[in-house]
């Protein structure tokens, strides 16, 4: 379990790295929408493992701009190093985050099985036909 001082670099971290990556790359191979979706700090503070979500166009797009964040660490560093009042920056590690995008799958999954689901009750209990407004005013179900 990460301590508070852990916790609060991995949380410096996050921010400095979005902002840089936002607002201060200039490479034109950063493209789509990056995400530091999370930051583990080792104990011993010499160095953190960034996990970035990207979103781009298509995975030529997507490793084209991991390449490019990679390559520019040592700037993302240099900015680390200004914000963390710490005797010393850690190392930062880049790593592509594939679990959002595994759980935006699954949702998508089960966003069309509850769809075909509500298909088949739908032809199964009116036999195709519309629903039908009640006498009362209120729906059929």
């Amino acid at each position: 379990m990460p301590t508070r001082r852990q916790e609060k670099v991995a949380r410096v971290i996050r921010e400095v790295v979005s902002d840089v990556i936002a607002n201060h790359l200039n490479d034109p191979r950063v493209t789509g929408l990056v995400s530091v979706t999370r930051v583990e700090v080792m104990a011993d503070m010499r160095s953190a493992d960034v996990y970035l979500s990207i979103f781009a166009s298509n995975e030529a797009a997507k490793d084209k701009t991991f390449t490019a964040i990679t390559h520019a660490r040592s700037r993302i560093q240099s900015f680390l190093a200004g914000a963390l009042e710490s005797k010393f920056c850690p190392v930062l590690r880049f790593h592509v985050d594939e679990q959002f995008r595994k759980t935006l799958d699954i949702m998508r999954l089960i966003d069309e099985v509850a769809g075909e689901r509500r298909k088949n009750e739908g032809e199964q209990e009116g036999g195709g036909e519309p629903e039908q407004e009640r006498p009362d005013g209120s729906d059929e179900a």
